[in-house]
């Protein structure tokens, strides 16, 4: 084996990496990136449901003033906020470098990612037929977000990682 095999081999294993093991902590450090297109996009599709349910009246008021649509654009102002404070931590572990040691990167990116499906999923409810037809901007972002979770490590590999972490502690 020639020196750019072992080197190979022992970044493969995390062998030359430390504390990092290899890929799968730089792995761990780019999901965070990766989330925060997730919560663009949930973001984007909180806001225009938001104020589709201010403007759209049915039965006479503003369908937002309606209590299951209120309690949807609440729920989901709450997934988008905790998304963003995971997202936020990770990013500032990573940018002072210091490790991901209860796999931050990993909770992030499946936090934002599962987050934006079902923001954009909770949108199109609540535009009704408008949140399917390619008139409204929802139902791009509805299929965007779904490569949210599978982009750079699906939900599944996410979580394994998440509880290999508590499991190893």
């Amino acid at each position: 084996m020639d020196k750019f095999e072992e080197k190979l081999a022992r970044a493969r294993s995390g062998e030359s990496a430390g504390k990092s093991h290899g890929a799968l902590a730089t792995f761990e450090r780019t999901r965070p990136f990766v989330a925060v297109q997730a919560i663009g996009i949930a973001r984007a599709a909180l806001e225009f449901a938001t104020q589709y349910a201010r403007e759209r009246v049915a039965f006479g008021v503003p369908i937002g003033q309606h209590q299951s649509i209120a309690n949807m654009l609440a729920d989901m102002a709450v997934d988008v906020e905790c998304s963003r404070l995971l997202v936020r931590k990770a990013i500032w572990l990573a940018a002072t470098g210091r490790s991901f040691e209860q796999a931050e990167g990993s909770m992030s990116k499946l936090k934002a990612g599962e987050t934006a499906v079902r923001v954009t999923e909770q949108a199109v409810q609540i535009l009704g037929g408008y949140g399917y037809i390619r008139d409204f901007p929802v139902e791009k972002w509805y299929r965007d977000s779904k490569i949210m979770t599978i982009f750079e490590g699906t939900s599944e590999m996410q979580r394994r990682v998440i509880a290999r972490t508590l499991l190893e502690a």
